[in-house]
């Protein structure tokens, strides 16, 4: 009894610290644009800290340990090695996602390719960020069930309210902040978690190497095509996802943005493989529990209350800053793209940021209703991620780069592309191709062979994705 009510107090202590930020970071907002972009003020250790604090979430932590428990094993590291991969690749788009001087993904996409593509992109990114904060609740609940013993429904409601709580308070600021405590968190309670419960142990390693089948030990087990597929992924993804997006047009300059991105991926290297072992200890200890369990689990039975109330407080910490950036990237989403454009456009800067934070709610609410449907964590990942990439992702890319890109090819590859991607989706994913490759590069084929055509007619370019160039002094 002593050592649950150890785990809880650090834990309560933890989410007491994440509310107090958030109370804090709700004196810093002013304007709209501290709520969503925290002033445009980010430096490169913030910007790298929040990046990975939302980019390691219940995916990166209970998805992995669950993987490696389960048919990945120890090659379930793979999956955080190609999120930093893919987020490395994204460095170089970077600066120029700074440049545009934007908020949202479709707001780049209306610039240069008009009203229907903007509208399309918007249904999809909102969607897809509103599955994507299920998911993240989802995670969050399983330990919260774990740990407490609380019905798995009740874990993920309350899992819910925390987290739409404090992004309610302070937007991008209090994000920010949290995510910034939150990622050094997460470095430090696995890196001690993995040592301490080998020595609870008997025999440490070699009981783990005794007791888990072999093939749990292949370094790529889930076959280079996944690796590669899961970094092209994350790329697409990344580059066209609100949460990430939204980083970098917060940041204090086009350079801020491209070594905050940098320093990220070195980050999501560094912690890559530390989930999957707890994976493997907690299937060489534990043979017979639920997947989705073994980190809490591992948690509770083998490591000291400090260390697994620090750990917990990790996992928790992963999970609800990035569910925390997906509600706030859909509220972005939803008074920028659609109430400013379409209902009301002459909202008072107080009345966007009312409005601002009764989305944070509705779609928290929506999150938690669709985390209490599905069960699933890395399966709703890969949904939301393929629903918000394979589409846009050519559009907005060549929007950003491609000064000639025209207004058709980005209209027509969004539709190919979202109907390829979920045409592929429902298909089983042929041949093992991922169903967001599938689609991204169906929307590529399609923008280069519109805008090819549309260039020998003589077709002027789209409109440009950034705004001009101040007059010289």
């Amino acid at each position: 009894m002593e050592r649950e009510i150890t785990i809880y107090i650090i834990i309560i202590v933890y989410m007491a610290v994440m509310i107090g930020i958030g109370l804090y970071a709700k004196t810093k907002i002013r304007s709209s644009e501290d709520y969503h972009l925290a002033g445009r003020r980010l430096g490169p250790i913030m910007l790298a800290g929040t990046l990975a604090a939302t980019e390691i979430g219940g995916g990166s932590s209970v998805g992995v340990a669950a993987k490696a428990y389960g048919t990945w094993g120890i090659s379930a590291g793979w999956y955080v090695i190609a999120t930093g991969l893919g987020i490395f690749l994204v460095s170089f788009i970077a600066p120029y996602m700074r440049r545009a001087v934007a908020m949202t993904v479709p707001e780049i996409i209306g610039r240069r390719y008009g009203n229907s593509s903007y509208l399309i992109t918007t249904v999809l990114s909102l969607a897809a960020l509103v599955a994507l904060g299920a998911a993240q609740i989802t995670a969050t609940a399983t330990i919260v069930h774990v740990l407490t013993g609380f019905d798995s429904h009740y874990a993920i409601v309350v899992s819910g309210v925390i987290v739409v709580f404090y992004t309610w308070l302070g937007g991008m600021w209090s994000v920010t902040l949290t995510d910034f405590v939150q990622f050094f968190l997460i470095v430090f309670g696995f890196a001690i978690a993995v040592p301490v419960a080998l020595s609870m142990l008997d025999g440490g390693w070699q009981f783990v190497v005794n007791n888990v089948p072999e093939k749990q030990f292949e370094f790529t087990r889930l076959g280079w095509k996944t690796i590669i597929g899961l970094t092209v992924m994350y790329f697409m993804t990344f580059a066209t996802g609100q949460e990430a997006v939204q980083r970098y047009y917060s940041a204090r300059s086009e350079r801020v943005a491209l070594t905050g991105s940098l320093l990220c991926s070195l980050f999501m290297a560094i912690y890559a493989f530390i989930p999957a072992v707890l994976g493997l200890i907690a299937l060489a200890a534990f043979p017979s529990i639920e997947p989705n369990n073994a980190l809490a689990t591992v948690s509770v039975n083998l490591l000291p209350p400090l260390v697994s109330g620090l750990l917990l407080s990790a996992v928790i910490s992963a999970t609800l800053s990035s569910a925390s950036g997906d509600l706030l990237g859909a509220a972005s989403i939803y008074t920028q793209d659609i109430h400013a454009r379409y209902i009301s456009p002459d909202l008072t800067p107080e009345q966007n940021l009312r409005l601002s934070r009764l989305v944070v709610l509705v779609v928290g609410l929506i999150s938690i209703a669709i985390a209490l449907w599905s069960g699933e964590i890395i399966a709703l990942l890969m949904f939301a991620f393929t629903l918000r990439a394979t589409g846009p992702f050519a559009a907005y890319l060549f929007g950003l780069l491609w000064e000639k890109a025209t207004p058709r090819a980005g209209l027509w590859s969004i539709i190919f592309g979202c109907l390829a991607g979920l045409g592929w989706q429902l298909a089983g994913e042929p041949y093992g191709i991922m169903a967001i490759i599938a689609g991204s590069l169906t929307s590529v084929a399609v923008f280069l062979l519109v805008a090819w055509r549309e260039t020998s007619r003589g077709v002027p370019p789209a409109p440009s994705a950034y705004p001009p160039a101040p007059p010289e002094a």
